[in-house]
């Protein structure tokens, strides 16, 4: 039926449109809906008026209030001095802060995660202390390690290290401690085994100790580990209990050789300067020697070149001054003395004074044996003509 036929009640596209109700409006559907949650919150009656809607904004109020304390409260940190902070949005690194008073996104957005960069760490390396020092509890899975010349040694390590990166240190490997733990224990093993029983045992430990060291951080830094080792100390290096006895009986002997060693050397370094300055000396000696004798030697060749000079002269008197200068020499180292008695024989007289002194005593009783005696030699003989012999006195020197 169309609209215009009999009983289509007029129903024409244009008829009725001064007469359709109009859309509701906004503010009656906002207050409705206050209405609503008013009742809820147990408000008024719906149509009440403005007032039902003071709840419903006191709990926005206070929910409001809630969130910005939890957010600005909530995500406030401090970072010691020495330390770094390390935030991490949904666990991805956002940035390292420095010491102060800082703000970030509360959790669970945000994390934060603070490291002590000045702390130095400690880690104990096939030994236990337990805080004592004087009573190590040996670990044998990490001490025991062969040598270049396939020996067993127990190696105890005590390593102290810091954190240089916090990054690096929290991000770059997932347990950082036991990772280095693992590289301490392959670097000793690789340095000892570079080197002899002896050596590690002896002179080597600081060696040893600095090349350990260098061998773990080249590693740390190859994996980035944000660690730094400060110090490598070896506590102790020594044999198997097993073979203790033998090897501090080695070691003893090998002490008392050096000792030995160093005594000798010691020896040689006091008697060969004695020897030395001897050998000097005996040279010095023989050569003043040598020079005293030439000069003598050509003293009494002077000598003898002036008095025969003078014997050729006067021959009679020089052979007189000779024989009285050779006598005079000769009488003086004697305890006898002779007096000229004229037209008489010599006698001989004992001096009382000289009687005393031993050496003269027996010169002079020995000689009181003999009849007295007098010297007398021939003018031709010079020194060598000299004779002992029984005379009249002086007059008998020229015969």
């Amino acid at each position: 039926m169309s609209w215009n036929e009999p009983g289509g009640n007029k129903k024409d596209p244009w008829s009725g449109r001064d007469q359709q109700e109009t859309p509701p409006d906004l503010d009656e559907v906002m207050r409705g809906l206050q209405d609503k949650i008013g009742r809820i919150f147990g408000g008024g009656a719906p149509g009440a008026g403005g007032g039902d809607s003071a709840p419903l904004r006191m709990v926005g109020i206070i929910a409001a209030i809630g969130l910005g304390v939890w957010t600005l409260f909530g995500g406030i940190y401090s970072v010691d001095e020495g330390s770094r902070a390390v935030v991490t949005r949904f666990g991805r690194y956002v940035d390292t802060t420095l010491p102060g008073l800082h703000w970030h996104i509360p959790a669970p957005i945000e994390k934060v995660d603070v490291v002590n960069m000045e702390q130095q760490r400690f880690l104990e390396i096939g030994y236990r202390s337990g805080g004592r020092q004087q009573s190590l509890a040996s670990v044998p899975k990490e001490a025991l390690m062969l040598t270049e010349d396939e020996n067993i040694i127990d190696i105890r390590l005590a390593v102290q290290y810091q954190i240089k990166d916090a990054q690096a240190y929290l991000f770059n490997v997932s347990d950082p401690d036991a990772t280095l733990k693992q590289v301490i224990e392959s670097a000793q093993r690789a340095v000892i085994g570079k080197n002899t029983m002896d050596f590690v045992l002896t002179e080597g430990r600081g060696r040893v100790a600095d090349d350990i060291k260098t061998e773990i951080q080249q590693t740390l830094d190859q994996y980035q580990t944000g660690i730094r080792v400060t110090n490598v100390s070896l506590v102790d290096a020594q044999p198997p209990e097993e073979v203790q006895s033998a090897f501090e009986d080695a070691i003893k002997a090998r002490e008392d050789e050096q000792r030995l060693k160093n005594e000798a050397e010691a020896y040689a370094n006091e008697v060969v300067p004695k020897a030395r300055g001897a050998a000097a000396r005996l040279l010095e000696e023989s050569e003043a020697y040598k020079q005293r004798s030439i000069a003598r030697a050509e003293g009494e060749s002077a000598r003898f070149r002036q008095l025969l000079a003078e014997y050729e002269k006067a021959p009679e008197v020089t052979r007189e001054r000779m024989y009285l200068d050779a006598m005079q020499e000769i009488f003086e180292q004697t305890g006898t003395v002779l007096v000229d008695m004229k037209g008489s024989n010599n006698i001989m007289y004992l001096p009382l004074d000289k009687l005393q002194r031993p050496p003269a005593s027996t010169t002079v009783a020995r000689e009181a044996e003999s009849p007295p005696a007098t010297v007398q030699t021939s003018p031709d003989s010079g020194f060598r003509g000299l004779r002992a012999t029984t005379s009249r006195g002086r007059e008998g020197r020229g015969q």
